[in-house]
């Protein structure tokens, strides 16, 4: 977002941009949701895009337009509201925040389909299946050991404030998680590291006490 001196300006780009980013968990696909985000809301370039996902300039400015036309043609506005998760959804998100919270890799590789993806942008960091996500989480991730998840207020779109242990004290943010639930099972999450900007948007705090 562009910085303005105007308090009503600034609310209006920011609830613009909380907006776009509700409607892209609920409306997109997952490449073209990464896309919408990285462009749109981190504002990166389009050659940046195409370079942590792996593809040209040119799918990236298509997934853009495909993107774009699909949240028009919804008629997405600040009175929409996503769906409401049912029972079932619920009750699969609250295994996944007690398996993570308790860093129990049978809980939480219980919860995902055997093909479900975890990628972090702006790492090129892209798992699949049960064994890299274990290898992952146990290796290179295990700073996220003794996370907490907040969820946010999305109106039922199932994503989560995550902060890990800080080693000045606490719990610091680290990433917004954004999850795909495809029947019973989660069929993906994308961890969102650009805390700074994106938390704000969702009221959640800059650190945690505990």
């Amino acid at each position: 977002m562009s910085a303005t001196s105007d308090p009503v300006e600034a609310a209006i780009a920011k609830e613009s941009v909380r907006l776009a980013f509700v409607a892209a968990l609920q409306h997109l696909p997952a490449k073209q949701r990464a896309v919408l985000i990285l462009r749109e809301v981190l504002r990166w370039q389009a050659d940046e895009v195409a370079e942590l996902l792996g593809t040209s300039v040119a799918a990236v400015n298509s997934a853009l337009q495909r993107a774009r036309a699909t949240l028009a043609s919804k008629d997405v506005s600040a009175a929409a509201r996503p769906a409401e998760l049912d029972e079932q959804q619920r009750a699969l998100l609250a295994r996944y925040v007690k398996a993570f919270e308790q860093y129990d890799m049978d809980a939480l590789t219980s919860v995902l389909h055997e093909d479900a993806t975890w990628n972090m942008p702006p790492y090129a960091l892209w798992l699949q299946t049960h064994e890299d996500v274990r290898k992952w989480c146990l290796g290179p991730g295990i700073g996220c050991q003794g996370s907490r998840l907040i969820p946010v207020m999305a109106n039922g779109s199932p994503a989560f404030g995550q902060y890990k242990p800080d080693p000045n004290g606490g719990l610091a943010p680290w990433s917004l998680q954004v999850l795909e639930i495809s029947g019973d099972k989660l069929s993906g999450i994308t961890f969102f590291l650009e805390t700074a900007r994106l938390f704000p948007l969702f009221g959640l705090p800059a650190h945690l006490d505990h």
